[in-house]
């Protein structure tokens, strides 16, 4: 529901607050968006440089993560925010709603958001992203959760430190943009993979390899605005059907590299390798 994280949002093109009316909402300064009848909001003022996930592999990864395949990722998330999520006291420059607010950049279908909120009483959520097929469902990935149409890579339509929480997870990364709208004691949590993740896949069917050097690549990027609080490594050897191997795929970028003719076609033990790592703000 968008009225939950109503508060936090600020107009894309003034960064004066929203209100709500019907399915519109507006700034003092009159500036309108659209709200979708699935029920995100569209902030981007018009401003679309590219357009994300398509509909089929938003499809894929809904049916990969409702399996569960996944939920070690979405567990160790929910997990690691319990002690960042206790509200605001009135200290953000962006005013206090008096709950805790998390933000999902990069949020997809919504999937990680939704887990982490039902292990979060009270939290409000808020998820991000450019694919309208992904936010479709975000809008629906659980009651306490909003979705936002927005450019990652752009100034984000939210207040300045009224974040709890900010997971990005296999999403792009705008430093600053998560520094501004963190609270001091704030946490971003980001999820990236590591170089062997899906390695099965990846040479079996000739699949974009990880960069070895991602993650020295995502320090470097938020070095300046965030310092290293802890990482967790995680992995697991995922019993796959031909079709939960192909559905992976699928949402993936190498998605336009698979051919009927190079997509599994029997079972298979792939590993999901990924880093979880925690940032506090400087």
């Amino acid at each position: 529901m968008i009225d939950g994280a109503l508060p936090h949002l600020r107009c894309p093109v003034c960064r004066q607050p929203l209100e709500r009316d019907d399915r519109t909402l507006r700034c003092p300064r009159r500036h309108s968006f659209d709200m979708a009848r699935q029920g995100y909001a569209d902030l981007t003022a018009g401003r679309m440089p590219h357009v994300g996930d398509t509909a089929e592999m938003v499809a894929d990864r809904a049916a990969f993560l409702a399996a569960g395949h996944y939920d070690f990722i979405a567990d160790a998330l929910a997990g690691s925010t319990g002690g960042s999520t206790g509200g605001s006291t009135g200290g953000s420059t962006g005013g206090s709603t008096g709950g805790s607010l998390i933000v999902d950049a990069g949020t997809g279908t919504g999937h990680y958001l939704a887990h982490v909120l039902e292990a979060t009483a009270g939290a409000t959520g808020l998820g991000l992203d450019v694919s309208k097929p992904g936010l479709r469902r975000a809008a629906r990935a659980h009651p306490r959760a909003a979705a936002v149409l927005t450019d990652l890579w752009r100034p984000l339509p939210i207040a300045d430190g009224v974040a709890d929480v900010v997971l990005n997870v296999f999403a792009p990364r705008n430093g600053p943009e998560f520094h501004r709208i963190l609270r001091p004691d704030g946490l971003l949590l980001v999820v990236t993979p590591e170089p062997d993740h899906l390695r099965e896949l990846v040479a079996a069917h000739d699949l974009i390899h990880v960069d070895p050097d991602k993650a020295a690549r995502v320090q470097d990027a938020l070095g300046e605005h965030f310092k290293l609080d802890h990482t967790m490594p995680l992995r697991r050897e995922m019993r796959l059907t031909a079709t939960e191997a192909r559905t992976l795929i699928g949402m993936t970028p190498s998605a336009h590299h698979l051919t009927e003719a190079t997509a599994p076609d029997g079972p298979a033990t792939v590993t999901a390798s990924v880093l979880v790592t925690a940032y506090r703000p400087v």
